[in-house]
């Protein structure tokens, strides 16, 4: 019985990593977070209230909840982070300072009290790197000019895979995982219609509910790989686990390098997927593509990646893992989870 701290419980990972254990183990799980709207049904079920503890805390003032349950629990996840493009433009402060500042400690109790740090790192890492396969072990990771603040994600996180690394060849249990775009319900709100607020599935997705045109950035030919979230939940169940020590001192990329699509066609798999549902019909008969700047969409400071292919085979021999979730089924699961909460988006347009 292992007991598993998530910080970021109600996260988009947490929440599906959450549900995930109490659903399918005997383990105990201790959350931390500042909201509860995603992880209500599991705070309310009787079944898993003696394995489900939540305290609602910051990681950032919380700090001495924080290490006595890194030095209680088996297995620590700082999930706690800013991972939108828009703040990585605007705020890059904010960025520098939740997302390696205030998991510094974090990562310090880990290696002080010897438990298996499991850490998410980001396919950002890699930034523009050329290689049509993203390698953990030696792609270079390549990232733009200062005056490019978009970056300063890539690069707080990098720093911490180095600072993790390094707290390793002095004894630190950890695995590092970078997620390639995972998508699944709950990943941000669908109610915020604000552009650059939320990742670019749920983007889309709200533009559709709401009936607003779809804005594609640069042309949209930008691709990524996209990743159903229970093939990822998947692959850290095994992280976690961590049979035979197999996932220790390990960097694993996990994403689906089948499922690697421009922003263009993902918008337009969408749109064809939509008229499908009588909830989504009407929306998506008045959305238009139009095309817009990154400039103008995310500002001055942004620059994007072309390609992002997550080379796999260390992750699939290692922990015995392979994503099986096609990008159809992806979006198929997105638009049956939110059928209920159609009128609820659209009010906002009132």
């Amino acid at each position: 019985m292992k007991k598993v701290l998530i910080l970021g419980v109600n996260g988009f990972i947490g929440h599906h990593l959450s549900k995930r254990i109490l659903e399918t183990t005997d383990w105990h799980v201790y959350g931390m977070d500042m909201n509860t709207d995603r992880i209500t049904d599991l705070l309310e079920n009787e079944s898993y209230k003696s394995r489900m503890h939540f305290f609602e805390g910051d990681i950032t003032i919380n700090k001495e909840w924080v290490e006595y349950h890194v030095k209680k629990c088996d297995v620590i996840l700082p999930l706690v982070a800013i991972a939108t493009p828009s703040t990585y433009v605007k705020a890059p402060l904010r960025v520098f300072e939740l997302d390696f500042e205030a998991n510094l400690p974090i990562v310090r109790s880990a290696a002080k009290y010897g438990k298996h740090l499991v850490f998410p790192s980001t396919s950002e890492v890699y930034g523009m790197c050329h290689d049509e396969e993203f390698d953990p072990e030696n792609s270079e990771l390549i990232c733009g000019p200062i005056n490019k603040p978009r970056w300063i994600y890539s690069n707080a996180k990098q720093l911490m895979d180095r600072v993790i690394w390094g707290y390793g060849m002095e004894g630190l249990n950890f695995t590092l995982f970078r997620p390639f775009n995972w998508i699944g319900a709950g990943l941000d709100s669908i109610h915020t219609p604000k552009e650059g607020s939320s990742r670019v599935v749920t983007q889309f997705f709200g533009h559709i509910v709401r009936g607003e045109n779809i804005s594609l950035v640069d042309g949209g030919h930008q691709k990524r790989a996209f990743t159903d979230i229970d093939d990822g939940i998947d692959a850290l169940m095994k992280i976690i686990d961590n049979k035979n020590g197999a996932a220790t001192g390990k960097i694993y990329n996990i994403g689906n390098p089948v499922n690697n699509y421009s922003i263009r066609e993902l918008a337009n798999m969408m749109l064809e997927l939509a008229p499908k549902y009588p909830e989504y019909a009407d929306g998506a008969a008045k959305v238009q593509i139009v095309e817009t700047t990154s400039g103008a969409y995310y500002g001055a400071g942004y620059q994007d990646v072309q390609n992002r292919v997550p080379k796999i085979t260390n992750t699939c021999e290692e922990l015995g893992w392979k994503p099986t979730t096609t990008m159809a089924d992806a979006l198929k699961k997105i638009f049956d989870a939110y059928r209920s909460q159609v009128a609820e988006a659209q009010k906002l347009m009132d």
